[in-house]
């Protein structure tokens, strides 16, 4: 018998002793009137409060216990004649993490330590598992992701991180709703999929009898409501792209899309430096983090590059006299640069392929990267004074690319020459091309305003403000592949 079988078989029969004793050793409710945190507080005076033991010490006539809920800890101290015969049976056959209720005195015990002197104990839920040890227990970083309800229950440190997440999306959606945005939500089958250069996740309808999509962005909806009359929308949602899964990817992540109708992607800029700069300064509680050992500083102004010098100072690449494919490749091979384009087809894939291999690393931000040629970027406007570029804008901070905004493209005609242009790179074997959407097309062609549209990975940046390497860390429930 495996030594944990044999302690489930220990626990099982605890449960038939409680069962005995007329005690439901999986209780229907506590009225907790208390936080540990709030029952700290309370020096002098009662409370009542519950949570998970997670430590026993002592027998007999005096024992101690750590008890734990999601603000904090607090010992409690059980007097064998301060409670009941009942209670005392009861906490006899209390494991460490069973959950339990408690009333009594706060108190600080002779070793100055805020306790509860306990009157009253009430068994709220018996735990069949042990839970690993703090040091010893628990140690493989797939396990934690795996079990991540035990991961949470035994590294403080993991929660702080989720903690962080949820006062960002806090203060994103508080910052876009003092400025006028509306959220919304769009769908997330979608029977075209668009918005980004991603493959999807493809799923059947029953009933409708055709293929549907995970929507891989929000941006064609996000838009088709500024065509409607809204002039500033906004959404946090799940997006799905069928891709490969390393510690900058997750199939599943979190995006937030904004769209901002008689803007454009100057006026991005300055929002994202306002918005991104006081949510760091309000979670982290200053400008200056720590990420993997490197400071980066987040107070305004921050850097702006075009794409084009950023490129031709790593590569020596000028991409204004460099402008097709073929010469590209050309200029690749007479240079030596060293580049993997195994499965990458298209001038401004290879492109994007170059920048990502030889200067995204190398940038610690944040940095805005700018101008991009308008092939990388389908849905975006053309500059008016240099057609060639698009006026795009992408956030990088210490190798990342945090999001992605430009100024919209809103000429129907444009548009479609642009998606097909992608269905040639679709037709020459590129997975990831965008679609030809008609019906965005059609919405475009009813007349939408000038647009500036922004969209950012949550994910992503919590790992940076919470000095995560990998963002499995900052998703509570990452994608794994699944254990026979």
């Amino acid at each position: 018998m495996s030594r944990l079988q044999d302690t489930k078989d220990q626990r099982l029969e605890k449960i038939e002793k409680l069962r005995k004793l007329g005690v439901n050793p999986f209780a229907h409710k506590f009225d907790k009137k208390h936080l540990i945190s709030k029952s700290r507080e309370l020096l002098g005076t009662s409370t009542q409060t519950a949570g998970r033991v997670m430590s026993v010490r002592g027998h007999g006539a005096l024992i101690f216990m750590d008890l734990v809920d999601e603000t904090g800890k607090i010992q409690l101290i059980l007097r064998q004649d301060n409670l009941n015969k009942k209670d005392g049976e009861i906490i006899s056959l209390i494991d460490i993490g069973d959950i339990v209720g408690v009333s009594g005195k706060v108190i600080e015990s002779k070793t100055e330590e805020i306790s509860i002197d306990v009157n009253s104990f009430t068994l709220l839920t018996k735990s069949l598992r042990p839970l690993p040890s703090q040091w010893h227990g628990l140690k493989d970083i797939e396990e934690r992701y795996r079990q991540r309800y035990v991961d949470l229950l035994i590294n403080p440190d993991v929660r702080k991180v989720f903690d962080t997440r949820t006062r960002l999306l806090s203060y994103f959606r508080k910052y876009l709703d003092n400025h006028g945005f509306s959220e919304v939500e769009t769908p997330i089958l979608q029977p075209i999929y668009g918005g980004a250069t991603a493959k999807p996740f493809t799923t059947f309808h029953n009933a409708l009898k055709a293929n549907f999509y995970l929507r891989i962005a929000n941006e064609l909806y996000l838009k088709r409501l500024i065509v409607g009359g809204y002039e500033k929308v906004y959404e946090v949602s799940k997006d799905f792209r069928n891709e490969g899964i390393d510690r900058q990817h997750n199939p599943e992540f979190t995006q937030i899309e904004f769209y901002w109708a008689y803007a454009d992607y100057n006026d991005l800029m300055d929002l994202s430096e306002d918005m991104l700069s006081k949510a760091v300064k309000e979670v982290a509680g200053s400008y200056q983090i720590i990420y993997q050992g490197r400071k980066i500083n987040f107070k305004p102004p921050w850097k702006r590059i075009t794409f084009r010098r950023i490129v031709l100072k790593d590569t020596n690449i000028d991409i204004d006299k460099v402008v097709t494919e073929t010469d590209l490749l050309k200029t690749i091979k007479e240079k030596k640069i060293k580049i993997d384009l195994k499965g990458i087809t298209g001038y401004a894939n290879v492109l994007d392929e170059l920048y990502k291999t030889y200067s995204r690393p190398k940038i610690k931000g944040p940095v805005f990267l700018i101008d991009h040629p308008y092939e990388a970027k389908p849905l975006a406007k053309r500059k008016p004074d240099e057609p060639s570029k698009v006026a795009s804008v992408a956030l990088l901070i210490s190798g990342f690319e945090v999001f992605n905004a430009y100024s919209e493209l809103n000429n129907p005609v444009d548009q479609k020459a642009r998606w097909e242009e992608e269905k040639k790179l679709a037709d020459a074997g590129f997975e990831e091309a965008q679609m030809m959407d008609e019906d965005y097309i059609r919405a475009l062609e009813y007349g939408m305003p000038p647009t500036a549209g922004w969209g950012m990975g949550i994910d992503r940046f919590t790992a940076i403000i919470t000095d995560s390497d990998n963002l499995k860390d900052t998703i509570i429930f990452p994608t794994l592949k699944p254990k026979k």
